[in-house]
């Protein structure tokens, strides 16, 4: 199949040749017949792309912020790697389409194979031969109701939405500033609502075309505008002000200040500059409201990726709800999206139509449609890269997952090693394992983990996606015969953790999971200085950070919490250091055991061998102190590794010092022992006795959280 990407550093548009997505649970497979191009939205994303990197800072401060950040606690190299990473991505565009659904996901079976669908959602929607969307952003397409006049779908929920937020009501006087797509379609839904409508817009075409759609008047903003309001609402102002532009400029809020009657209402639903003129605004008192994109559910992922609908006594109107009854008013000739429609492009040919968007072809335009022919069969879910070679004396690995971490971290290193042959990598979605693919030198590309599993050249897999789903592949590529590379955690519970031991045990084949801080040369040189000396007593201080509530890693079905998701990295650790296995555990959230998320706590661990470690993990600190401090006391020493930059062991009155070059944290050597024991069938990077251990006792500290006792590591 192919897609439309842009080129983050350039803004340059390509289609590309990319794997299609196969339904996952909850989602189905949609062929697209046609796309729209939304010109306000995808314009500014172009614009911004086309920036210089300085042009690109002054634009988003806050990301020059995150990078200096960065390289506070990580150095210069690992941030500007970071910038280049982003750089380097290709972005989506399109977030409104239509077609003909191909396939349905567990979960999804209200639709059925063959049925015409519109689609909404930026991270779904895109301009694609095929595209995957979640079941709560399809709708069916009534009979009657075109491709192209559904293409429309997104763009209509959110001027339904804005024409709710606004609270309109039958015989109202209502201003629309900005008459591209958004404000066409209100005024064609204001219309339909009773409302008396009045147009305001830079184009003397688009002013026409709103008279020609319902408008009672419509006026360019170089006229007397103030005196055609005055004239079409009686000398008192208008209702209430819609502003559907899209414009860096203060002026539509301005101007929608000044239309207003007292006490009238100006809703926000375009991009536009918000710079809120206080005098008009107090001496009116003017109520302003904001239209967030297409309705309730919108950003809310349990809405959108888990298909969580709201009930409908509680929310009337969700978006869904918005889309259908967008499509219904199309069905029953209320909108009209087809007389909008000024040009259509096949896919091939996008960037002749973002050459208009952009105005790089000068010509009036509305509504831009992309179209999609016919396929010959069905579409293909793995994609061939570079010509297969021989990889005898390499270990040939196939990844499953490309997210930002596999891309920064782990596979630069697998890259480079002499012992490992990047045979397949699968993804999600279909243009993230193409160019993750393309960019590390795989020989193919896939959607379905299942190709790696099946192929003979794939001796081990790495698994690099959410942690959720980290105990399922692992199963399944034990079973297949591969040995495994897991990024932390091995799993988010015992049950899981049993499945994949019985897979273990089933086939005998190797697992390592990514705790890398054991692996740093630090870390060796640490352990040996208190080596035959012991028990020992470790602090352990991590200054995490705060994650935003709604990240994923807080959700307990894909994520497990910070305890099972971060802070086994720690346990790991103290019990390489003391060289025995955890026994038991007590643990105190802030906030006590009804803690929100369990990312601030106190952690005590009591050894085997009668060592203690105590883990302190903070997400209430400021970023700019290093994010993670050792001491280890024993045998009349004291040792200090200082966020593996620095380590420092006294002993006898005496310090002897380690500072690398650069922060150590094991990823280098981590990966090269997991290629060793893989290819040479060697002992593996960490027993599995240690992996069990460590993630058992992450599930005690929850226990502990939870009851406010010690609880055994079992």
């Amino acid at each position: 199949m192919h897609q439309l990407v842009q080129n983050a550093r350039t803004g340059q548009l390509q289609v590309l040749a990319v794997p299609a997505p196969h339904a996952k649970s909850g989602q189905l497979v949609v062929r697209n017949v046609a796309s729209l191009i939304s010109a306000g939205t995808e314009r500014m994303a172009l614009d911004f792309a086309q920036k210089s990197l300085a042009g690109k800072a002054k634009e988003r401060p806050d990301l020059v912020r995150q990078v200096l950040e960065r390289v506070k606690r990580e150095g210069i190299a690992p941030a500007l790697e970071a910038v280049r990473e982003k750089l380097e991505q290709r972005n989506v565009l399109g977030y409104s389409c239509a077609g003909v659904v191909e396939e349905v996901g567990r979960g999804a079976e209200e639709f059925q194979v063959g049925e015409r669908v519109a689609c909404a959602g930026a991270a779904y929607a895109h301009h694609a031969d095929v595209v995957g969307v979640p079941k709560n952003l399809a709708v069916k397409i009534p009979d009657g109701v075109s491709f192209e006049d559904a293409a429309y779908v997104t763009l209509g929920a959110i001027a339904l939405q804005g024409v709710r937020i606004a609270d309109v009501r039958l015989g109202e006087t209502v201003a629309v500033i900005g008459l591209g797509l958004l404000g066409q379609l209100s005024v064609q839904l204001l219309n339909a609502a009773g409302c008396r409508v009045l147009g305001i817009d830079l184009d003397a075409h688009k002013v026409a075309t709103a008279r020609e759609l319902g408008a009672e008047a419509a006026v360019l903003r170089s006229d007397d505008v103030a005196a055609a309001v005055a004239h079409f609402s009686g000398g008192v102002g208008v209702d209430a002000v819609l502003v559907t532009a899209a414009a860096a400029s203060n002026d539509p809020i301005e101007l929608a200040a000044e239309l207003c009657r007292d006490r009238g209402r100006v809703c926000m639903v375009g991009a536009v500059k918000m710079d809120i003129p206080r005098t008009p605004f107090y001496l009116k008192e003017l109520e302003l409201r904001l239209s967030r994109s297409y309705g309730p559910g919108r950003y809310d992922p349990e809405y959108e990726e888990k298909g969580h609908d709201y009930p409908l006594g509680y929310v009337r109107w969700t978006e869904r709800r918005n889309m259908q009854e967008f499509l219904r008013l199309v069905a029953a000739g209320q909108v009209t999206p087809a007389k909008l429609s000024t040009h259509r492009f096949p896919l091939e040919r996008a960037p002749e139509a973002y050459a208009i968007v952009t105005g790089e072809r000068a010509e009036p335009f509305l509504g831009i449609l992309l179209t999609y022919a016919e396929p010959d069969g069905a579409p293909p879910r793995a994609l061939e890269l570079r010509a297969r070679a021989p990889h005898s004396g390499r270990l040939g690995l196939g990844f499953i997952g490309a997210g930002s971490f596999g891309k920064s971290v782990l596979l630069p290193r697998f890259a480079k090693h002499e012992r490992a042959a990047l045979v397949g990598i699968a993804t999600a979605t279909g243009l993230s394992a193409q160019s993750t693919g393309e960019k590390f030198g795989f020989g193919y590309c896939t959607t379905e983990h299942r190709r790696l599993l099946d192929d003979a050249a794939v001796q081990a897999v790495v698994v690099t996606t959410r942690h959720g789903s980290h105990a399922h592949f692992v199963c399944e590529a034990l079973l297949a015969g591969k040995d495994v590379f897991v990024e932390k955690p091995l799993a988010l519970d015992d049950d899981e953790l049993q499945r994949v031991l019985q897979a273990q045990q089933q086939t005998g084949r190797m697992i390592a999971v990514g705790f890398n801080r054991r692996f740093s040369p630090l870390a060796a040189a640490l352990r040996q200085a208190f080596a035959g000396v012991g028990p020992l007593a470790i602090q352990y201080r991590v200054n995490a950070g705060a994650i935003a509530p709604a990240h994923w890693i807080h959700d307990p079905h894909d994520g497990g919490g910070r305890i099972i998701g971060e802070v086994c990295h720690f346990v790991d650790f103290v019990q390489f250091l003391a060289g025995a296995a955890p026994r038991e555990v007590f643990a105190y959230a802030l906030g006590g055991a009804e803690g929100a998320r369990h990312d601030t706590v106190c952690i005590v661990l009591r050894f085997a061998d009668g060592s203690v470690a105590s883990i302190n993990y903070f997400a209430t600190g400021d970023k700019a102190l290093p994010k993670e401090q050792v001491e280890v006391y024993g045998g009349g020493g004291v040792g200090l590794l200082d966020d593996f930059r620095a380590l420092r062991v006294v002993r006898g009155g005496k310090t002897r010092e380690w500072k690398p070059k650069r922060q150590e944290k094991g990823f280098d050597q981590e990966v090269a022992a997991f290629l060793q024991a893989g290819a040479q069938g060697g002992a593996w990077p960490i027993a599995l006795e240690s992996l069990v251990a460590t993630t058992r006792a992450t599930f005690a500290i929850e226990e502990s959280l939870r009851t406010g006792r010690a609880v055994g590591v079992g």
